[in-house]
């Protein structure tokens, strides 16, 4: 299966789906976000699959949709948050466990994917960033969510609001992630987390999966619906046009308010 903007291998019952677009940091097109939905989908009911990674090429995990170039907020539209919807329930559906491995940054609806996925091994010069209310959105892909679960609403509101980056190493102190490790150990450490999940009892990795999720994350699907909802009313306001006008201009957006 040839998607184009993923390099998708599988080797000894592990599947990695790696965004693949280094020179625009892993952006996401919507043809990426649902290829890899597609195969997550799929990943659950294939018994010889034992590990799901999702990770990146370069310097970036991924930056969240594509919204480069002049008048992106002419063709960016709810579709984009259809696709990063549909791929945050693949993986929160997935029996199979599915390990982030966040080589770089990871923003917006990249960020998303990531804290969907039931473990993260995090490279130290990693940093997560809700970049949303740069451009005049909000998170989605449950973000609003999954942030809040881990951390709590102070550091929530203060990562959505304010936009700003989180070192991988305060990631993990503050529980949004469950490893970082230095850049030179990163591989080996991946490996060995995708390894002894490998060799675990597949049954009871699914069951406990379900379980977690039941009731940590209990909140994902309301807020993917009511993400969905709000941001849709955004994509149409003053202030995400100008906010992504100024993002491909490289200045600080003028917010009035429409």
């Amino acid at each position: 299966m040839t998607i184009p903007g993923l390099a998708v291998a599988e080797e000894d019952g592990v599947l990695t789906i790696r965004f693949d677009r280094p020179e625009s940091y892993n952006a996401l097109t919507d043809e990426m976000t649902h290829g890899a939905a597609q195969l997550l989908e799929r990943a659950g009911a294939r018994d010889e699959l034992r590990v799901v990674v999702l990770t990146g090429t370069g310097r970036a995990f991924s930056t969240g949709a594509d919204i480069a170039g002049e008048d992106a907020h002419e063709r960016f539209d709810v579709g984009a948050l259809d696709a990063a919807n549909r791929l945050v329930r693949s993986i929160l559906r997935c029996d199979t466990p599915v390990v982030a491995g966040v080589n770089g940054v990871a923003a917006g609806a990249g960020l998303s994917a990531a804290l969907a996925c039931d473990l993260a091994v995090c490279a130290e010069s990693a940093s997560l960033l809700l970049a949303f209310a740069r451009v005049g959105l909000m998170p989605d892909g449950g973000a609003t969510a999954t942030v809040a679960a881990s951390i709590g609403r102070a550091r929530a509101m203060r990562m959505a609001l304010l936009a700003e980056p989180l070192p991988a190493r305060e990631a993990y102190d503050a529980g949004l992630v469950s490893h970082v490790v230095a850049d030179d150990d990163y591989e080996a450490e991946l490996a060995a987390v995708v390894d002894r999940l490998r060799h675990g009892a597949p049954l009871g990795q699914a069951a406990t999966k379900r379980a977690v999720n039941a009731a940590a994350l209990a909140a994902v699907e309301p807020a993917l619906e009511l993400e969905r909802t709000t941001q849709t009313m955004l994509l149409r306001t003053a202030d995400v046009a100008e906010g992504m006008r100024a993002f491909s201009e490289k200045r600080r957006p003028r917010f009035t308010g429409d």
